[in-house]
């Protein structure tokens, strides 16, 4: 996939404890070759514990609809995000997975005191924040996180096979798989592909 040389801009990472609400961060969908990426953030509430939060890629579907449904009726607030197909090819998938996760902190109705992102990079956001490699596996909050993005955007995938069959995303979710691959080189790419991302972008040059 193409990649831009402007840089992202980057907040120091928080290493000591700030009273207050603690915000998870985690995003969905940076890899797959269609769709928006989407992004969660999760204030988990300690006197509603949910049991068996951990990293979504750890999860049956089945278990990850269920918790997706207790995080949103236990958690003191919670807000999922997106950054579009047009945005990622705008500011390439880094800098648009940054946007999305900015927006889901800024739309959440508690203000975080201290924000937890999964990974190595964190968003410009107008709070502390820290990154956390693995994060998913290792912070409730950042779990949850994963869970709600994960699955919201796993939705958003059955809704793209909805109106193009012919590409196959409730099966593989965008991601280059051989049938997806395939069916690029058949079809050309829908309006829910990523130009800016190299299949993408060799079909449509294939088609042309």
């Amino acid at each position: 996939m193409r990649s831009r040389k402007s840089s992202v801009p980057e907040q120091m990472s928080l290493h000591f404890d700030v009273t207050g609400l603690v915000a998870g961060v985690d995003e969905a969908g940076r890899g797959p070759l269609a769709g928006p990426v989407v992004a969660a953030a999760v204030i988990l509430d300690d006197l509603h514990p949910i049991a068996g939060l951990r990293d979504s890629k750890q999860l049956s579907a089945r278990r990850r609809d269920q918790l997706y449904d207790e995080i949103r009726a236990k958690a003191l607030c919670c807000c999922i995000a997106e950054a579009s197909v047009e945005e990622i090819d705008q500011l390439n998938i880094l800098h648009a997975t940054m946007l999305a996760m900015r927006r889901a902190v800024e739309g959440l109705r508690l203000p975080p005191a201290k924000v937890l992102v999964d990974g190595n990079r964190l968003p410009v956001l107008k709070v502390p924040g820290e990154a956390i490699v693995k994060g998913d596996a290792k912070v409730p909050a950042i779990s949850a996180a994963s869970i709600l993005a994960k699955v919201h955007r796993d939705r958003l995938c059955e809704d793209m096979h909805a109106r193009w069959p012919d590409y196959g995303f409730a099966t593989h979710k965008g991601y280059p798989t051989a049938e997806h691959l395939a069916a690029l080189r058949t079809h050309g790419a829908s309006p829910v592909h990523r130009r800016s991302f190299g299949p993408v972008r060799a079909a449509l040059q294939e088609r042309a």
